[in-house]
């Protein structure tokens, strides 16, 4: 791909381009369908709450989803869940979003990856497909996901895609039953599948608000040593900790990119800001996309209504997020002290970097970090 210049452009410049004039113009191009929130694992970090008492969408009814999305601009699809194959009409829709032109990325534990499914991904290719490992040995993986045999199934997955070339990466969240094996594991998918790898240390509560998984988080010193001790992470934070430094500037209540040119589908047909944001909701079932994105795209812009200490923090990188505030906390602008905390270690931990040097408790950081890494 070239500008009008005739230069290249990379894949991540023209994506960003692209958000940026979508964000401006409130043109829905980043969309995330949760297929279902069923799943064949029981993963206590999980986010998920399957409600076996609501009607998922059906296959008819995600098609004509997919239609107005794509009539109302979005090019970039995330198919998720739960886990999006069990659903038996998974390859119908599937099949049915890429002959629409969907950019798509898939999210799946890979367990029920299968040579028909393979088949499927090599003939309509998707943009990516992220398989969740979380462990490197079957008593890590199958003491995370709760299921016997879940770990071999997955492996066979993950090298289904490999052998058929269909685009991989490999990710897995940490918690408190497989931090150990992180290193391992980032060592393996590097090293011997040879794909990109990423991991996660946050976890939120369950979508009901539920507390559960929150019994999995890691402490957030843990948190910043991991981020410290990967390179890939450590070039991030410390790109993320020059450009971002500063109160936020906005009395707006959300600052990031949903609802601006990004949204999200559940199960039963709700749209939503994003997955997190419980409230409000608008009924694909009983309205249009078109008209629905029109009224969340409104909403996205409302002012913050109190004055918590986030409004005037100087941490302007915290992951803070009114959705997570929201699950953890009942309301959209209460502070959420685990992120909280980890964003205050994260800037004395890298000294904010204005220089480009640690300063000396960030050394330590490193220094323990690197120690137990090795």
């Amino acid at each position: 791909m070239k500008d009008f210049r005739g230069s290249p452009i990379k894949y991540g410049d023209f994506s960003q381009h692209l958000h940026e004039k979508g964000a401006k113009k409130g043109i829905p191009l980043n969309g995330e369908i949760d297929l279902t929130y069923r799943c064949n694992l029981k993963c206590g970090h999980c986010y998920g709450v399957y409600e076996p008492d609501k009607k998922e969408l059906t296959t008819d009814e995600v098609m004509r989803i997919l239609d107005e999305m794509n009539q109302a601009g979005c090019l970039w699809l995330l198919l998720s869940g739960g886990e999006p194959l069990v659903r038996k009409d998974f390859r119908e829709i599937y099949d049915y979003a890429k002959k629409k032109g969907f950019i798509i990325t898939l999210f799946t534990n890979g367990t029920l990856i299968t040579p028909e499914i393979v088949v499927l991904l090599r003939e309509y290719r998707p943009f990516s497909v992220e398989v969740s490992l979380y462990g490197i040995s079957k008593e890590i993986y199958e003491k995370v996901t709760g299921v016997v045999g879940s770990f071999k199934r997955c492996m066979k997955g993950i090298h289904l895609l490999l052998e058929h070339r269909i685009p991989l990466k490999v990710k897995t969240t940490v918690t408190t039953l497989n931090q150990h094996e992180l290193w391992k594991i980032k060592k393996y998918v590097e090293e011997e599948l040879k794909v990109e790898f990423r991991f996660d240390a946050t976890i939120s509560p369950k979508l009901d608000g539920s507390k559960g998984p929150c019994n999995l988080r890691i402490p957030p010193e843990e948190v910043v040593k991991l981020d410290i001790a990967d390179e890939r992470r450590f070039k991030e934070w410390t790109e993320i900790c020059k450009r971002f430094w500063g109160p936020i500037h906005s009395d707006t209540l959300y600052n990031c990119g949903a609802g601006l040119s990004s949204f999200h589908v559940d199960p039963y047909g709700m749209l939503r800001i994003c997955l997190m944001v419980r409230t409000p909701r608008w009924n694909l079932r009983q309205f249009s996309f078109q008209e629905s994105w029109k009224e969340l795209n409104k909403f996205r812009m409302q002012k913050a209504g109190t004055d918590s200490r986030c409004r005037n923090c100087e941490i302007a990188f915290c992951d803070w997020c009114p959705g997570w505030a929201q699950v953890e906390n009942g309301d959209l602008e209460t502070p959420v002290e685990y992120l909280c905390q980890i964003a205050h270690l994260q800037a004395k931990a890298f000294g904010m970097i204005r220089g480009g040097d640690l300063n000396e408790e960030g050394k330590k950081v490193l220094s323990k970090a690197s120690d137990k890494r090795g």
